[in-house]
Protein backbone atom coordinates (compact mmCIF):
# COMPACT_ATOMS: atom_id res chain seq x y z
CA UNK A 1 0.00 0.00 0.00
CA UNK A 2 1.38 3.18 -1.08
CA UNK A 3 1.59 6.03 1.49
CA UNK A 4 4.62 7.99 0.46
CA UNK A 5 3.97 11.37 0.05
CA UNK A 6 7.44 11.95 -1.43
CA UNK A 7 7.88 15.01 -4.00
CA UNK A 8 4.15 16.50 -2.06
CA UNK A 9 3.17 19.40 -1.16
CA UNK A 10 0.56 20.32 1.58
CA UNK A 11 -1.51 23.21 2.84
CA UNK A 12 -2.70 22.32 5.94
CA UNK A 13 -5.16 25.13 7.45
CA UNK A 14 -5.85 26.17 11.09
CA UNK A 15 -2.77 24.26 11.86
CA UNK A 16 -1.62 25.94 15.03
CA UNK A 17 -2.86 23.24 17.72
CA UNK A 18 -5.53 20.34 17.90
CA UNK A 19 -6.48 18.69 14.79
CA UNK A 20 -4.87 21.02 12.71
CA UNK A 21 -1.54 20.21 13.92
CA UNK A 22 -1.58 16.86 14.15
CA UNK A 23 -2.45 16.48 10.23
CA UNK A 24 0.57 18.66 9.46
CA UNK A 25 2.88 16.74 11.59
CA UNK A 26 1.53 13.07 10.12
CA UNK A 27 1.36 14.28 6.42
CA UNK A 28 4.91 15.71 7.18
CA UNK A 29 6.12 11.99 8.51
CA UNK A 30 4.23 10.41 5.37
CA UNK A 31 6.92 12.77 3.09
CA UNK A 32 5.23 15.95 2.35
CA UNK A 33 6.57 19.01 2.08
CA UNK A 34 3.71 21.25 4.61
CA UNK A 35 2.49 24.88 4.77
CA UNK A 36 1.14 25.58 8.33
CA UNK A 37 -1.62 28.44 8.23
CA UNK A 38 -3.12 30.21 10.87
CA UNK A 39 -3.34 33.40 12.57
CA UNK A 40 -0.63 33.45 14.80
CA UNK A 41 2.91 33.74 13.62
CA UNK A 42 4.55 32.43 16.45
CA UNK A 43 2.39 29.18 17.16
CA UNK A 44 3.44 28.70 13.49
CA UNK A 45 6.69 28.58 13.91
CA UNK A 46 6.55 26.27 16.96
CA UNK A 47 4.86 23.94 14.41
CA UNK A 48 7.00 24.44 11.32
CA UNK A 49 9.98 23.64 13.54
CA UNK A 50 8.49 20.61 14.59
CA UNK A 51 7.55 18.88 11.84
CA UNK A 52 11.42 17.88 11.28
CA UNK A 53 13.28 18.04 8.43
CA UNK A 54 12.39 19.44 5.03
CA UNK A 55 11.19 22.28 2.99
CA UNK A 56 8.66 23.39 5.35
CA UNK A 57 6.54 27.04 5.35
CA UNK A 58 4.32 29.08 7.40
CA UNK A 59 1.48 31.57 6.00
CA UNK A 60 0.03 33.74 8.30
CA UNK A 61 -3.89 34.11 7.60
CA UNK A 62 -7.26 34.38 9.09
CA UNK A 63 -9.72 32.52 6.36
CA UNK A 64 -12.46 35.09 7.76
CA UNK A 65 -10.70 37.28 6.01
CA UNK A 66 -10.60 34.95 2.58
CA UNK A 67 -10.02 37.17 0.13
CA UNK A 68 -6.84 37.95 1.62
CA UNK A 69 -5.89 34.46 2.25
CA UNK A 70 -7.13 33.36 -1.12
CA UNK A 71 -4.02 36.02 -2.37
CA UNK A 72 -1.57 35.09 0.17
CA UNK A 73 -1.66 30.97 -0.64
CA UNK A 74 -1.54 32.21 -4.47
CA UNK A 75 1.28 34.00 -3.96
CA UNK A 76 2.81 31.40 -2.20
CA UNK A 77 2.31 28.59 -4.93
CA UNK A 78 3.85 31.24 -7.44
CA UNK A 79 7.03 30.91 -5.35
CA UNK A 80 6.79 27.13 -4.21
CA UNK A 81 5.18 24.97 -7.08
CA UNK A 82 1.59 23.92 -6.85
CA UNK A 83 -0.15 22.14 -3.69
CA UNK A 84 -1.06 18.68 -4.36
CA UNK A 85 -3.28 18.16 -0.88
CA UNK A 86 -5.19 20.78 1.22
CA UNK A 87 -6.66 20.24 4.80
CA UNK A 88 -9.63 22.40 5.54
CA UNK A 89 -9.66 23.44 9.05
CA UNK A 90 -11.09 26.32 11.04
CA UNK A 91 -11.97 26.81 14.51
CA UNK A 92 -15.82 26.01 15.20
CA UNK A 93 -17.99 28.35 15.29
CA UNK A 94 -19.56 29.31 19.17
CA UNK A 95 -21.90 27.19 21.01
CA UNK A 96 -25.65 27.87 22.13
CA UNK A 97 -29.11 27.01 20.85
CA UNK A 98 -29.66 27.69 17.11
CA UNK A 99 -32.56 30.17 17.51
CA UNK A 100 -30.60 32.21 20.23
CA UNK A 101 -27.85 33.06 17.52
CA UNK A 102 -27.89 36.06 15.26
CA UNK A 103 -27.65 35.46 11.61
CA UNK A 104 -24.40 37.83 12.05
CA UNK A 105 -23.55 34.73 14.52
CA UNK A 106 -24.07 32.28 11.40
CA UNK A 107 -22.69 34.42 8.99
CA UNK A 108 -19.47 34.77 11.36
CA UNK A 109 -19.54 30.98 11.17
CA UNK A 110 -19.99 30.51 7.26
CA UNK A 111 -17.17 32.86 6.34
CA UNK A 112 -14.05 31.28 7.47
CA UNK A 113 -15.71 27.66 6.79
CA UNK A 114 -17.51 27.83 3.97
CA UNK A 115 -16.41 31.05 1.42
CA UNK A 116 -12.54 30.55 3.33
CA UNK A 117 -12.36 26.64 2.22
CA UNK A 118 -13.98 27.78 -1.32
CA UNK A 119 -11.58 30.67 -1.29
CA UNK A 120 -8.44 27.62 -0.57
CA UNK A 121 -9.61 25.43 -3.07
CA UNK A 122 -10.07 28.09 -6.26
CA UNK A 123 -5.91 28.89 -5.06
CA UNK A 124 -5.13 25.53 -4.87
CA UNK A 125 -7.18 23.83 -7.81
CA UNK A 126 -5.65 25.26 -11.07
CA UNK A 127 -1.91 23.22 -9.56
CA UNK A 128 -3.09 19.89 -8.63
CA UNK A 129 -4.97 19.71 -12.26
CA UNK A 130 -1.76 20.58 -13.71
CA UNK A 131 -0.20 17.80 -11.70
CA UNK A 132 -2.90 15.55 -12.54
CA UNK A 133 -2.63 14.64 -8.89
CA UNK A 134 -4.99 16.79 -5.66
CA UNK A 135 -6.63 16.14 -2.21
CA UNK A 136 -9.16 18.25 -0.65
CA UNK A 137 -9.80 17.19 2.87
CA UNK A 138 -11.78 19.11 5.04
CA UNK A 139 -11.83 18.70 8.76
CA UNK A 140 -15.42 18.96 9.72
CA UNK A 141 -17.77 17.08 12.67
CA UNK A 142 -19.87 14.02 12.52
CA UNK A 143 -22.72 16.86 13.14
CA UNK A 144 -22.76 16.71 9.21
CA UNK A 145 -24.52 13.08 9.50
CA UNK A 146 -26.39 13.86 13.56
CA UNK A 147 -26.78 17.76 14.75
CA UNK A 148 -25.39 17.75 18.10
CA UNK A 149 -27.27 19.74 21.00
CA UNK A 150 -25.99 22.71 21.88
CA UNK A 151 -23.99 23.51 19.09
CA UNK A 152 -26.57 25.47 16.31
CA UNK A 153 -24.69 27.19 14.43
CA UNK A 154 -21.88 24.86 13.98
CA UNK A 155 -24.68 22.25 13.05
CA UNK A 156 -25.17 24.47 10.14
CA UNK A 157 -21.94 24.96 8.79
CA UNK A 158 -21.02 22.12 8.84
CA UNK A 159 -24.28 20.62 6.69
CA UNK A 160 -22.87 23.38 4.28
CA UNK A 161 -19.62 21.94 3.96
CA UNK A 162 -20.99 18.37 3.47
CA UNK A 163 -22.50 19.35 0.71
CA UNK A 164 -20.01 21.46 -0.69
CA UNK A 165 -17.72 18.95 -0.60
CA UNK A 166 -19.94 16.23 -2.24
CA UNK A 167 -20.55 18.74 -5.16
CA UNK A 168 -16.55 19.31 -5.74
CA UNK A 169 -15.94 15.43 -5.63
CA UNK A 170 -18.44 15.38 -8.36
CA UNK A 171 -16.51 18.14 -10.43
CA UNK A 172 -12.70 17.27 -9.72
CA UNK A 173 -13.45 13.87 -10.20
CA UNK A 174 -12.22 13.56 -13.77
CA UNK A 175 -9.16 16.20 -12.90
CA UNK A 176 -7.82 13.47 -10.61
CA UNK A 177 -8.63 15.61 -7.56
CA UNK A 178 -10.30 13.42 -4.52
CA UNK A 179 -12.40 15.55 -2.09
CA UNK A 180 -13.59 14.12 1.62
CA UNK A 181 -14.71 15.41 4.71
CA UNK A 182 -13.16 13.94 7.73
CA UNK A 183 -16.15 13.86 10.52
CA UNK A 184 -13.88 13.84 13.81
CA UNK A 185 -16.25 12.67 17.22
CA UNK A 186 -15.16 13.81 20.60
CA UNK A 187 -11.30 15.01 20.60
CA UNK A 188 -8.73 15.58 23.41
CA UNK A 189 -8.15 19.57 22.08
CA UNK A 190 -8.56 22.70 23.71
CA UNK A 191 -11.71 23.38 21.40
CA UNK A 192 -13.36 20.10 23.30
CA UNK A 193 -11.99 21.35 26.50
CA UNK A 194 -13.92 24.55 26.36
CA UNK A 195 -17.40 23.10 24.79
CA UNK A 196 -17.49 21.22 27.92
CA UNK A 197 -16.67 24.21 29.81
CA UNK A 198 -19.78 26.16 28.03
CA UNK A 199 -22.31 23.30 28.85
CA UNK A 200 -21.48 23.09 32.29
CA UNK A 201 -21.90 26.42 33.00
CA UNK A 202 -25.42 26.38 31.14
CA UNK A 203 -26.22 23.14 32.88
CA UNK A 204 -25.03 24.20 36.57
CA UNK A 205 -22.68 21.14 36.68
CA UNK A 206 -18.95 20.39 36.22
CA UNK A 207 -16.84 19.93 33.24
CA UNK A 208 -15.88 16.83 35.08
CA UNK A 209 -19.43 15.41 34.88
CA UNK A 210 -20.07 16.58 31.18
CA UNK A 211 -16.83 14.82 30.08
CA UNK A 212 -18.35 11.48 31.70
CA UNK A 213 -21.36 11.65 30.54
CA UNK A 214 -20.12 12.58 26.50
CA UNK A 215 -17.23 9.56 27.22
CA UNK A 216 -20.54 7.24 28.09
CA UNK A 217 -21.94 7.63 24.32
CA UNK A 218 -18.32 6.52 22.89
CA UNK A 219 -18.12 2.53 22.42
CA UNK A 220 -14.45 3.00 22.69
CA UNK A 221 -14.80 4.46 26.10
CA UNK A 222 -12.72 7.21 25.14
CA UNK A 223 -11.73 10.46 23.53
CA UNK A 224 -9.60 10.38 20.62
CA UNK A 225 -6.14 11.61 20.30
CA UNK A 226 -5.41 14.46 17.85
CA UNK A 227 -2.78 11.97 16.28
CA UNK A 228 -5.41 9.81 15.38
CA UNK A 229 -7.50 11.97 13.09
CA UNK A 230 -4.41 13.18 11.73
CA UNK A 231 -3.58 9.36 10.67
CA UNK A 232 -6.85 9.54 8.52
CA UNK A 233 -6.08 12.79 6.80
CA UNK A 234 -2.37 10.85 5.73
CA UNK A 235 -4.30 8.06 4.26
CA UNK A 236 -6.81 10.46 2.62
CA UNK A 237 -3.81 12.18 0.99
CA UNK A 238 -2.16 9.27 -0.30
CA UNK A 239 -1.95 7.21 -3.24
CA UNK A 240 -3.46 4.60 -1.54
CA UNK A 241 -6.87 6.71 -1.36
CA UNK A 242 -6.80 7.54 -5.04
CA UNK A 243 -10.51 5.46 -5.25
CA UNK A 244 -12.06 7.62 -2.19
CA UNK A 245 -13.94 10.41 -2.75
CA UNK A 246 -17.35 12.01 -1.96
CA UNK A 247 -17.00 10.58 1.49
CA UNK A 248 -18.25 11.76 5.25
CA UNK A 249 -15.76 9.79 7.38
CA UNK A 250 -16.30 9.55 10.48
CA UNK A 251 -13.73 8.98 13.23
CA UNK A 252 -15.62 8.53 16.42
CA UNK A 253 -15.15 5.84 18.19
CA UNK A 254 -18.31 4.47 16.42
CA UNK A 255 -19.82 7.18 18.38
CA UNK A 256 -22.62 7.29 15.90
CA UNK A 257 -23.17 3.82 15.04
CA UNK A 258 -24.38 3.78 19.01
CA UNK A 259 -26.57 6.61 18.48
Amino acid sequence: MNMSLAGRRALVCGASQGIGRACAEALAAAGASVTVLARKASSLEDVRNSLGNGDHHCLVADLSDWATAARLVSEHVEQTGPVHILVNNSGGPKAGPAIEASPEDFLAGLTPHVLGSQAMAQAVVPGMRSEGYGRIINIVSTSVIMPISGLGVSNVVRGAIGNWMRILASELGPDGITVNNILPGYVGTDRLGSLMEGRAQREGTTADAVADAWRATIPAGRFADPSEIGSVCAFLASPAASYVSGVNLPVDGARLAAN
